[in-house]
């Protein structure tokens, strides 16, 4: 757990907002999955205290995670050699956001791209990428 919690800091200090570089799967998805988490966890607890509160509180959270999530999604993108504005594939309605599910399981890109060097290897669960 201390490996998914430390990958999750390290893009919120230290890639708030880079959008330059590349991402891997693993800070990718460490990062999506724990923001659906405590997205899910604040508008429960909220809505159970008052039903605006559930609303408000997972707002928020959503507003203050937007940039570091826009970053971290444009860096994974340009791991598979894919520039940043293909994240806008997901204004296509249902086939958009799928097609974007796609793009951000695909492995990387074994070689150095326009975007920067190969991200190193990382696995949470072994707390390798927590430096």
């Amino acid at each position: 757990m201390n490996g998914f919690i430390a990958l999750y800091l390290k893009v919120l200090k230290e890639n708030y907002i880079n959008f330059k570089g590349r991402a891997g799967r693993a800070e990718f998805w460490v990062f999506t999955i724990i923001n659906c988490i405590i997205t899910g966890i604040l508008y429960s607890v909220g809505g159970l205290i008052h039903p605006i509160l559930g609303y408000i509180l997972s707002g928020l959270f959503v507003l203050a995670v937007l940039l570091p999530g826009l970053s971290v999604a444009a860096r994974r993108l340009h791991d598979i050699g894919k520039g940043a504005g293909w994240i806008f594939i997901n204004c296509v309605p249902f086939v958009g956001s799928i097609w974007f599910i796609i793009l951000c399981i695909k492995e990387s890109e074994p070689n150095e791209n326009r975007f920067g060097a190969v991200p190193e290897p990382c696995d949470p669960t072994k707390c390798d990428c927590c430096k």
